[in-house]
């Protein structure tokens, strides 16, 4: 089985890298002879530290048709997985080249791409990174589109793709931190790069960690911070966590505070009580779709506006059951066991 994984990558952020790791590392674990590959950028933070082999271009891979094209016609793999990226010669070098192609699409552009004529012939899978009450079902337009292609992909919605840990993991991660499993708040800004409007969004998520973490509250910051924590013993840093560790971390965090990006859902996949700020445009809309049925607190970005509503959540025990009752209700799926198990069949 030869998977060849080409997800988005850039200096900043790494939201389809980690999504692509989780589900080559657990596809590896299913089928240990499995021949998994990556097509990074070689300024990407994780690109000299990925666990698999790696082919590194000066930048994103959709910017190197011609390289990658040849790449995939060299290797001849099984299956390719494109998460937010791919160029139309990519993908019908894949298909020229007898692979199975996923493509993700986790934005509205690129869900656009997915469902243009020429695209659709092209593709076998094509996953909706986000429940569908978030990223909308689809419309007349693409229903209609699917109706007249002659080849055509699965079109599914993917809610969350995360790892698992174990409760020993779990443990050991909180304690690593010198914390108390269900007794800490988690912020993660996140590691995208600035966004107009929000460019200082990171550095108000830490200033609000440390706000937490002054008034004795146990408070992981995930990510920079270029914050003064001296007077503030209760906060713990760390400017970076392999996903997994990541997830260990949320899988036990009494409150979990991040943007409206993938962190959000992952944390949510946990059944955790979650304060969310938009960075982007687009997690504005997301954020209020989880405001609106009650499975996250959604605040603007502002420091005190954030610790003061992580603070509520870290106390208040009756708005906490509701929030986790209403988890219950509409439930965020970890999608990680439905995408591998997919692509062990693509690939065979």
């Amino acid at each position: 089985m030869r998977v060849l994984f080409i997800p988005v990558s850039a200096p900043t952020g790494s939201g389809e890298y980690s999504r692509s790791l989780a589900i080559a590392t657990s596809l590896q674990a299913l089928n240990g002879g499995a021949d998994i590959s990556f097509v990074l950028n070689r300024h990407a933070p994780y690109a000299a530290s990925t666990p698999f082999p790696s082919v590194l271009l000066p930048s994103s891979p959709t910017f190197h048709p011609r390289e990658v094209s040849a790449l995939i016609r060299d290797r001849h793999p099984d299956l390719v997985v494109f998460d937010n990226a791919g160029v139309t010669a990519q993908l019908r070098a894949a298909r020229d080249s007898g692979a199975r192609v996923v493509f993700i699409s986790s934005r509205p552009r690129q869900r656009r791409k997915a469902f243009r004529f020429k695209w659709l012939p092209l593709i076998d899978e094509h996953w909706i990174a986000w429940p569908e009450f978030m990223a909308g079902a689809l419309s007349a337009t693409e229903h209609l589109k699917l109706r007249l292609s002659a080849r055509k992909p699965a079109v599914r919605f993917v809610d969350a793709i995360v790892p698992t840990p174990s409760a020993e993991e779990t443990t050991a991660l909180a304690a690593r931190f010198g914390l108390e499993p269900e007794g800490f708040a988690l912020v993660v800004p996140g590691g995208g790069g600035a966004h107009p409007g929000a460019e200082a969004g990171p550095q108000t998520m830490a200033a609000a960690a440390l706000r937490l973490a002054r008034r004795g509250h146990p408070t992981l910051l995930v990510g920079p911070n270029g914050l003064a924590s001296g007077d503030a013993p209760s906060l713990r840093h760390s400017p970076h966590l392999p996903i997994r560790d990541l997830a260990a971390l949320m899988a036990r965090a009494r409150v979990v505070v991040a943007n409206g990006g993938d962190t959000l859902l992952q944390a949510l996949s946990f059944r955790r009580v979650c304060v969310a700020a938009p960075l982007a445009h687009d997690q504005a809309n997301r954020i209020q779709h989880c405001a609106q049925i009650g499975i996250a607190a959604g605040v603007d970005l502002d420091e005190a506006e954030l610790a003061r509503t992580a603070e509520e959540l870290f106390h208040d025990s009756d708005r906490r059951a509701q929030q986790e009752k209403n988890l219950a209700l509409r439930p965020i799926r970890n999608d990680l066991d439905f995408a591998v198990d997919t692509l062990a069949r693509l690939a065979a």
